[in-house]
């Protein structure tokens, strides 16, 4: 009775978890790492497509590459997952985040506001990079070095944990609207054109944090 008692508490322990590979995701970390390049940072964005709130972006310089956690392009995971990547990237590298209201994207455009929201990003770091690989085309004022990355969230283990870093902020953000503009149901789509959060601008309105030069204006009182 004793040693089934005691089988059964073992099997209740959990083993501990090996690091996974990531392999795939360090050719551009590798080939910066041979060039002398030591502090690489990655840099994504989230919230380019959004009728509400704010694009953020995520800014990282890994201090390993072992995760146990998958790191990758965040949409590739689920909430939960990108929760416990978030969780292991923050103890595991310097991370700055930079944060554009959806005013001055109004202001200046998406493509100008996600520019500067990647450059807070980077000062925010408190650390100078060698070398900056930044998703996408976009052309930022940086002293480092740098390379952009066509879709660089599924090609990059640093520009992928940064796209986690602003995908997990932005949530939280739009989490906290949620209970201010409870009516819009920002839990739910995070403020992306969804059918549901279409009705919800036809039947209240736009709120004050909706994008007024995405033309949310044009769906007041429409149809539903």
């Amino acid at each position: 009775m004793a040693q089934q008692k005691r089988r059964k508490n073992l099997k209740k322990v959990r083993r501990p978890s090996k690091a996974i590979n990531h392999k795939r995701l360090l050719r551009y970390e590798n080939a910066a790492a041979k060039r002398g390049l030591k502090l690489i940072a990655g840099v994504d964005e989230a919230g380019r497509g959004p009728l509400a709130g704010p694009v953020v972006a995520g800014a990282v310089i890994l201090k390993t590459f072992d995760f146990k956690n998958r790191i990758d392009d965040s949409k590739k995971l689920s909430a939960g997952a990108r929760e416990r990547a978030f969780g292991e990237i923050i103890r595991n590298a310097h991370i700055g985040v930079g944060v554009v209201s959806e005013g001055v994207i109004d202001e200046v455009n998406i493509r100008k506001a996600t520019i500067h929201a990647m450059e807070l990003a980077l000062e925010d770091l408190g650390q100078k990079p060698d070398y900056v690989l930044i998703d996408g085309r976009v052309k930022l004022t940086t002293p480092a070095k740098r390379r952009n990355i066509i879709r660089g969230d599924s090609a990059s283990l640093s520009i992928a944990a940064a796209s986690i870093v602003a995908k997990v902020v932005r949530d939280r953000i739009m989490l906290v609207y949620d209970k201010v503009f409870p009516q819009y149901r920002f839990k739910r789509h995070k403020g992306y054109g969804t059918k549901a959060h279409v009705r919800a601008i036809r039947k209240h309105g736009p709120s004050m944090i909706h994008r007024k030069s995405f033309r949310v204006k044009e769906l007041e009182g429409g149809s539903g």
